[in-house]
């Protein structure tokens, strides 16, 4: 039996929130703050260098199409200063998410390690059923691909929020109005290609999330069977070196069933990444040319030049690739739903152990007291009977 994943946002903002509080609360808070601040201005000043970059297909495909030869060299020289910029931001962004990485793979390993490692937690932890039998796999895998998952997908939502902002505008400016006409009324639709590039988007996101969504679940599952391999190994191990009779064919079974298990579930996942592949394959191949088909009323209509059109095609990519990160991030992001629910839910188990731990005593304690009150100092009897 696996854990079920919690349904609804509310489960999933309330883990995600557990996370920060944890990251929060280490040491090391100071540190992480600054480079998740160095890494805000590096990927703003990516985008702006990337406005720029799109901006300069202007005048360079203008001098291609005029075989301006002087011109041409002069943009070269423009593109090869604007290259160089992004090349520093993304040296600069690559560094600071990884000493994200780092970080916050630390100081919530460290968290989980001093909860765990409390007098009698861990002994406690083994009668709360399934979360606590394998706390290794937690606080190794589990906390390692949060960490890095949540630095990835965080720094990618980042960048491309704030390229759609630029580019929008951009996309916005340049594609002008479609006029349709309906019945003889000429109906315009002022920055038509907006809302193509949002349409786009939209319909691919909402297919890749019906098809994917059963990875989740799967993600969580593998999770849970890897680790009942590698505790088969462990146990197997263990048993070769200190048992005096032996017994290799019921260890060979054991871990054979283990095995067995993770092929079941790596089947059912490899599955659903093939059906997810087909769509978010497809509208990658889709998106090559379809910027193209839809400035192409522009571009023949003679109300767009050539040049116009190359910036026209590149903001639509950019605001694309910005709508699409949902498409194309879809399978990391059951993974990294599946690794928070398991390393917070783990965490909360730790807590909610500790505090009962504390009311049981008390109970205790109080229980002695009032099974066995002091005769000689009768207020302290009549203070306990009033709690009584």
């Amino acid at each position: 039996m696996t854990e079920p994943i919690e349904a609804g946002i509310r489960g999933l903002i309330h883990q995600f929130r557990e996370f920060l509080v944890a990251l929060r609360l280490s040491p090391g808070r100071c540190s992480l703050a600054l480079f998740i601040v160095a890494t805000v201005v590096v990927v703003s000043a990516t985008a702006a260098a990337q406005v720029s970059l799109n901006a300069w297909n202007g005048p360079f495909y203008e001098a291609i199409a005029q075989r301006n030869f002087s011109a041409f060299l002069h943009e070269l020289l423009v593109f090869a200063a604007i290259a160089s910029g992004l090349l520093v931001f993304n040296v600069a962004q690559a560094w600071l998410r990884e000493m994200i990485k780092l970080n916050s793979r630390e100081w919530l390993t460290r968290d989980l390690l001093s909860e765990w490692l409390k007098p009698g937690r861990r002994l406690r932890l083994a009668g709360a059923g399934e979360i606590g039998v394998n706390p290794d796999q937690r606080i190794h895998e589990d906390v390692r691909r949060l960490t890095e998952l949540s630095a990835d997908l965080g720094i990618g939502l980042l960048q491309a929020s704030l390229l759609l902002l630029c580019f929008l505008g951009v996309l916005s400016s340049v594609s002008g109005n479609l006029d349709i006409w309906i019945g003889g009324v000429r109906l315009p639709i002022p920055g038509y290609m907006v809302w193509c590039a949002l349409l786009y988007a939209a319909s691919g996101s909402w297919l890749t999330w019906r098809v994917g969504r059963p990875l989740v679940g799967l993600n969580s599952q593998r999770c849970q069977r890897e680790a009942e391999l590698r505790f088969a190994l462990v146990r197997a191990n263990q048993a070769e070196t200190t048992a005096k009779f032996r017994d290799e064919e019921g260890e060979k079974r054991r871990l054979g069933l283990a095995l067995g298990k993770v092929r079941g579930v790596a089947r059912r996942i490899v599955h659903a990444t093939a059906k997810l592949t087909w769509i978010t394959a497809g509208y990658g191949w889709i998106s090559i040319v379809a910027p193209i088909v839809i400035a192409s009323p522009a571009y023949f209509s003679g109300r767009c030049s050539f040049g116009g059109l190359m910036v026209v095609v590149g903001a639509f990519y950019q605001v694309n690739q910005s709508l699409r990160w949902f498409v194309d991030n879809f399978a990391m992001l059951a993974e990294w739903r599946a690794a928070l629910f398991r390393v917070i839910r783990f965490r909360e188990v730790l807590l909610m152990s500790e505090l009962g731990c504390e009311q049981e005593t008390s109970a205790v304690r109080l229980s002695d007291f009032a099974n066995h009150p002091t005769p000689h100092n009768p207020t302290s009897v009549k203070v306990l009977d009033d709690v009584a």
